[in-house]
């Protein structure tokens, strides 16, 4: 698939397929996340694989935009590590952008994805530290639910050149 494509096709899924993701494509996923630009290449980002069923379904218990987990056959994590780099006030950029090749690789691979934000929000941060054991001095970044989608892809147009503003303001 063309890259612009993918960009323009890719939407936030909330329904998913009953139907195994094969585990070479959260590989792929997660690679194409590692790829991502981060400051000094740092790379100061960890990825949790989530795909136990309990462990999903507990979600929405601590994250009030969750409920889609419970339909996604694998989640992802991403969390943040600041600790020893030397740029550690640019975690959440280099989290941002692991996040963002995540999504795309997965929309080139046919799977959908949503983009479940955790950080800042303290009670979704203490949820995933409590559920997956994480430590405290990481952050839990993102969640990304993925799946098959259970409907089709659609373009949407959402350039705006009012947006845009050339040599000033």
């Amino acid at each position: 698939m063309e890259l612009l494509e993918v960009i323009k096709t890719r939407r936030s899924i909330r329904q998913f397929q009953d139907r195994l993701v094969p585990e070479d494509h959260v590989n792929r996923i997660i690679e194409a996340a590692m790829m991502a630009p981060s400051a000094g290449n740092q790379q100061s980002w960890h990825f949790v694989v989530i795909t136990d069923r309990a462990k999903l379904d507990a979600i929405p218990s601590f994250h009030p935009h969750g409920k889609m987990v419970l339909q996604a056959p694998v989640a992802i994590l991403i969390c943040g590590d600041p600790a020893g780099k030397p740029w550690p006030d640019f975690w959440v950029q280099d989290c941002s952008a692991a996040a963002q090749n995540a999504l795309l690789a997965a929309r080139d691979l046919g799977l959908g994805t949503v983009w479940a934000g955790v950080y800042p929000a303290v009670d979704r941060m203490d949820g995933f530290r409590s559920l997956l054991a994480i430590p405290e001095h990481i952050y839990p970044f993102a969640l990304i639910p993925i799946g098959w989608p259970a409907g089709a892809f659609q373009t949407a147009d959402r350039f705006k050149p009012e947006l845009i503003h050339r040599e000033t303001w």
